[in-house]
């Protein structure tokens, strides 16, 4: 069978969704609409479909089952609303809005439509994360203990200067949290469970804009375990993201999504003293060159409409992140701790 999908977004993440379905042969691309009809003409042009500068138009136009968001994190839930009124089944880009009030519109709207809503948060479905939840899952690493997570990062000032949107709390919801960071957040409640509580400071230090460009956290995880979170776009040249996790009965880390430094109590044959890749992944970039992840989402998304099951992650799930990274900048603002 195949399904047919819509391309809402003309800037870099589109482009990856856009390569990714062109991948998968369960799907026929229909169209491509965005605000930049430059951008959204190349991209339609990639597929050989028509590109739409309206968004009504593209809804009325182009017959699709399923519509891939990746406009400006602020406009999530409104466009995917517009989908689910229509029936479409609705699979938006990270974060899944920027507020939890609107993240529940969207949720809402899609129940109520009866129409399967999809994030992309596709460093769920890497090799190297899959392997460390099952390290965890299957009991070898015990129970969790502590976590450390970084996310140090380079953008150049045009990557903001040069857009309308990131930056802004309107549109991006935040910084270096609530876009780089994001994907953290979600692997570490992924791995953890859910978040109790977290104290955080988030400043801005180096970039011109209004929201922070660096933070910091401790987060508490309802299990007990424990958690240091840092995210920026300040660190030049950028490095390597990492998440070091230490279990009752061991320790992984996950470097760029790869499975590094294993070392489990009592047995030193499955150690494993690999340092991870050399080469940070989209550390000072943020153009996506592998679109394996987003194509294995695609594919979850798929099937999780033919099987009428949940996606990897939903709507309830994708809001955890989000309610978390908010959560860091109240905390920030007050000067106290949030409880979740």
């Amino acid at each position: 069978m195949k399904y047919k999908i819509g391309i809402l977004g003309g800037g870099n993440i589109s482009d990856s969704h856009l390569r990714a379905a062109l991948e998968i042969k369960e799907f026929e691309i229909t169209g491509v609409c965005g605000s930049n009809m430059e951008k959204t003409g190349r991209l339609a042009g990639m597929a050989g479909v028509p590109a739409f500068a309206d968004e009504n138009r593209f809804f009325t136009e182009c017959p699709m089952d399923i519509v891939a968001i990746g406009s400006p994190s602020g406009l999530h839930a409104s466009q995917g609303i517009a989908a689910a009124s229509r029936g479409i089944n609705v699979l938006v880009e990270k974060p899944i809005d920027v507020t939890t009030a609107k993240a529940d519109q969207l949720i809402n709207a899609c129940e109520k439509a009866g129409v399967k809503l999809g994030i992309f948060f596709q460093d769920r479905v890497s090799d190297g994360a899959q392997q460390l939840k099952s390290l965890f899952g299957n009991g070898t690493l015990g129970k969790p203990v502590l976590a450390t997570a970084h996310v140090k990062w380079y953008r150049e000032p045009e990557y903001y200067s040069k857009s309308k949107w990131r930056g802004t709390w309107s549109l991006d919801g935040g910084g270096s949290i609530m876009n780089q960071g994001i994907h953290t957040l979600d692997l570490l409640i992924w791995l953890l469970g859910n978040p109790r509580q977290v104290f955080g400071y988030a400043r801005t230090m180096l970039h011109d804009i209004e929201t922070e460009d660096t933070a910091v956290a401790v987060i508490e995880f309802e299990s007990g375990a424990l958690a240091t979170y840092e995210a920026t776009t300040s660190a030049y040249p950028g490095q390597p993201r990492k998440i070091h996790l230490t279990g009752s009965q061991g320790t992984a880390s996950l470097v760029d999504n790869k499975l590094a430094d294993i070392s489990l109590l009592g047995d030193k044959k499955k150690e494993n003293k690999n340092k991870g890749p050399g080469k940070p992944e989209n550390a000072s970039s943020p153009v996506v060159s592998d679109v394996s992840g987003h194509r294995r989402i695609m594919e979850d998304f798929i099937s999780a409409i033919r099987d009428n099951r949940p996606p990897l992650c939903d709507g309830k799930d994708a809001r955890r992140s989000l309610d978390l990274a908010c959560a860091i900048y109240e905390s920030s603002q007050t000067g106290n701790p949030v409880i979740l």
